[in-house]
């Protein structure tokens, strides 16, 4: 299998994993050729990211009206090592791999029923200000958080 290269020690990198949500492939997701469609990859990695940030505490903040900030995806990457096809289970799972002043590097693996590895990805959150759309540093307890499951 071929690693990407942020990646050291693919074992070690895989047992640092805490946090997962499973998926079915439903067949508006799949392709002509009965495959999954190459764009899901990053819709399943945005609902293991959000059910992440719901479990750290960090989702109802972001999402109230009332509070000042909220978080974009600066950037997103997917490397695709094996096919995955309608109807099968996956489990995607999260974690932190590095805490900037106001963003967080994420990373993402998928697994199949086998436990194969399908999809390896990365990306980075920023938080922003919902009224200027500039970067706003994390708060000390976003901060802590995160630092519990780097």
């Amino acid at each position: 299998m071929r690693v990407p290269s942020y990646i050291g020690s693919l074992e070690q990198w895989l047992s640092e994993f805490q946090f997962s949500v499973p998926v079915k492939v439903r067949f508006s997701e799949t392709d002509a050729f009965g495959h999954l469609n190459n764009t899901k990859a990053f819709v399943f990695f945005e609902e293991a990211r959000t059910e992440f940030f719901k479990h750290l505490g960090l989702m109802n903040k972001w999402i109230s009206r009332e509070y000042e900030t909220m978080v974009v995806v600066a950037d997103l990457h997917c490397d695709y090592i094996q096919q995955i096809k309608f109807a099968e289970r996956l489990s995607i799972s999260v974690k932190v791999n590095q805490i900037g002043r106001s963003s967080v590097d994420l990373h993402y693996v998928a697994h199949n029923e086998k436990k194969e590895v399908c999809l390896i990805g990365r990306g980075t959150i920023v938080q922003i200000s919902k009224e200027t759309g500039q970067s706003v540093e994390w708060d000390e307890d976003m901060r802590m958080e995160f630092e519990k499951h780097e």
